[in-house]
């Protein structure tokens, strides 16, 4: 159940990211103010990775390993931190200093380490 729960969950951790990396290049191309929406939606994002990552941790516990799994673990951690690094530096700027470029930079390499993690156990993306 636990793996099921795992591999479901990579919809909306896509979905989330998609959401901020959408959300922040309308943001840059139309100019408009850094708004809380970007904040929930990046949020949202980092919240549900870690999510992922708690239950992969479930798997591991369960004996759940493999060798390619090495390779799925590292991409994730790192897709988890660059998540969590842009949220948080993001949260704690001014107002006036938050924008929207760190988080379609950010979001896109988070999203390029998940699909780089997906594939390196041998998964569809999408499938």
């Amino acid at each position: 159940m636990l793996l099921y729960a795992h591999s479901g969950l990579r919809y909306l951790v896509l979905l989330a990211g998609l959401a901020v990396v959408v959300n922040a290049a309308y943001g840059l191309a139309t100019g408009r103010p850094y708004d809380k929406r970007m904040r929930v939606l990046s949020a949202a994002f980092a919240g549900t990775i870690d999510l992922m990552v708690l239950l992969g941790v479930a798997l591991l516990f369960t004996g759940t390993f493999y060798p390619q799994l090495g390779g799925h673990i590292v991409m994730m951690i790192l897709a988890a931190a660059v998540a969590h690094v842009v949220h948080g530096v993001m949260k704690r700027r001014p107002p006036d200093q938050q924008g929207y470029a760190p988080h379609l930079v950010g979001s896109l390499l988070a999203l390029g380490l998940i699909v780089a993690g997906v594939l390196a156990i041998g998964r569809p993306i999408v499938g």
